[in-house]
């Protein structure tokens, strides 16, 4: 059930067996969630954390003439507010963007694993410093890169993640997303969206076609993004 959780935090340090027996424990219950939910409400009181088993679920924030903009993806094997453990409420809504299976981990399960597993611990933290890492690079996007270099780095990054989990091939991925979802994500609109996505193909680096990535040319679509994936700290890290 957490296999692609325990990816995520092997790529980057030793898991225990004992270590991995506590991250089993700590799930307690499982949901099923349709796509298009916002689950999680800002200033909510929260008891547990949610950790992402399968499909795609965003952080969001939104104004009041409605208009929506998507600050992380979360994809299977994320804690999509581990955050919350310490905050205990949100500044933010979490929202799924597809059917979703999610675990519940109670805090008080988690507050367990601070007294007993240490190391555990320094590794869960870790998580929550690569989601700052993430929303740091997606902020140089918004503010700095064009339309087309957006779209580039994003699916730069997802090709990445994806691979440590299993969910992608050397040449692409499934992205269950709309061309408005994607516009959410880069901060442009729909129409804008689509014209980049034109200009990838045509350069011959991307395309978006019935919800998968092709990379094309992988190397040059990092080169046009100006990708470099150390904010995503893949180095082996020995907590």
């Amino acid at each position: 059930m957490i296999d692609r959780l325990l990816a995520k935090l092997r790529r980057r340090d030793e898991i225990s067996a004992e270590e991995e027996e506590a991250l089993r424990d700590a799930v307690t219950e499982t949901a099923e969630l349709r796509a298009d939910v916002t689950f999680i409400r800002r200033g909510q009181r929260l008891h547990q954390s949610t950790l992402l088993l399968s499909g795609l679920m965003c952080r969001y924030k939104d104004l009041r003439n409605g208009e929506r903009q998507v600050t992380e993806l979360h994809v299977a094997g994320d804690f999509a507010d581990l955050h919350s453990f310490t905050l205990k409420t949100l500044d933010h809504e979490l929202m799924t963007l597809t059917p979703c299976t999610i675990g519940l981990v109670p805090h008080e399960k988690l507050t367990r694993i601070t007294e007993r597993f240490p190391h555990l611990t320094r590794v869960l933290w870790f998580q929550t410093n690569l989601d700052a890492a993430i929303h740091r690079e997606w902020e140089v996007s918004l503010g700095r890169r064009d339309a087309a270099a957006r779209l580039a780095h994003l699916f730069c990054e997802l090709q990445v993640r994806l691979e440590i989990v299993g969910m992608a091939e050397a040449d692409g991925y499934d992205l269950a997303l709309t061309q408005t979802d994607l516009s959410e994500c880069v901060g442009i609109t729909p129409v804008h969206v689509n014209r980049s996505l034109k200009l990838l193909r045509e350069d011959g680096l991307a395309e978006f076609r019935e919800r998968r990535v092709t990379l094309l040319d992988r190397a040059g679509l990092e080169r046009a993004a100006e990708f470099d994936p150390g904010y995503l700290y893949l180095e082996p890290r020995l907590a």
